[in-house]
């Protein structure tokens, strides 16, 4: 990687204020985080965010930095807002210190999907433990069933190496 790529991955990671754990990413979030962090800039969003995402974002999709997760050795491990039509997505992504991807996952937010609302919230605790609480609602139906929650986990291992604990 260039010297030009590896600063621009400092000015990137910049973006994100580090945030000890534990905390909870709510729906309420993304408002927070727009009015405290700073935007990327574009070069930021196809350098580092692109290489994330399964296809290339359009025009109207939005990227908010959110957090760092501190003291990861050998790796950095950050959570960016994804906002595009009917799905808003928090994405924690663990880079090498060069800026390479090494694993990433959908953590919490909101997806319209075959009908349904889903809606997720994660809370990420000391040890790097993402608990994430998921629930569905049917676009028809005003109320929501809590019968059709469910929990998982996730962890960040060392080595910024994501894994299900299911």
């Amino acid at each position: 990687m260039s010297t030009i790529n590896k600063q621009t991955f400092k000015q990137y990671l910049s973006k994100f204020p580090e945030v000890d754990p534990p905390f909870t990413l709510t729906q309420e979030s993304p408002r927070t985080f727009s009015s405290y962090n700073e935007t990327f800039h574009p070069l930021m969003i196809s350098e580092f965010i692109v290489q994330s995402e399964e296809s290339e974002p359009d025009e109207f999709t939005e990227f908010v930095p959110c957090v760092k997760i501190p003291n990861t050795i050998g790796f950095h491990a950050v959570i960016y807002w994804k906002a595009s039509l009917m799905n808003y997505q928090f994405i924690l992504v663990t880079y090498t210190n060069t800026g390479v991807l090494i694993d990433k996952a959908i953590v919490a937010g909101t997806t319209n999907k075959e009908g349904e609302l889903i809606n997720s919230v994660a809370s990420i605790d000391e040890d790097w433990i993402i608990t994430i609480v998921s629930g569905k609602t049917p676009t028809q139906q005003a109320d929501y069933n809590p019968k059709s929650s469910k929990a998982f986990s996730l962890e960040i291992m060392e080595g910024g190496y994501i894994v299900s604990s299911e």
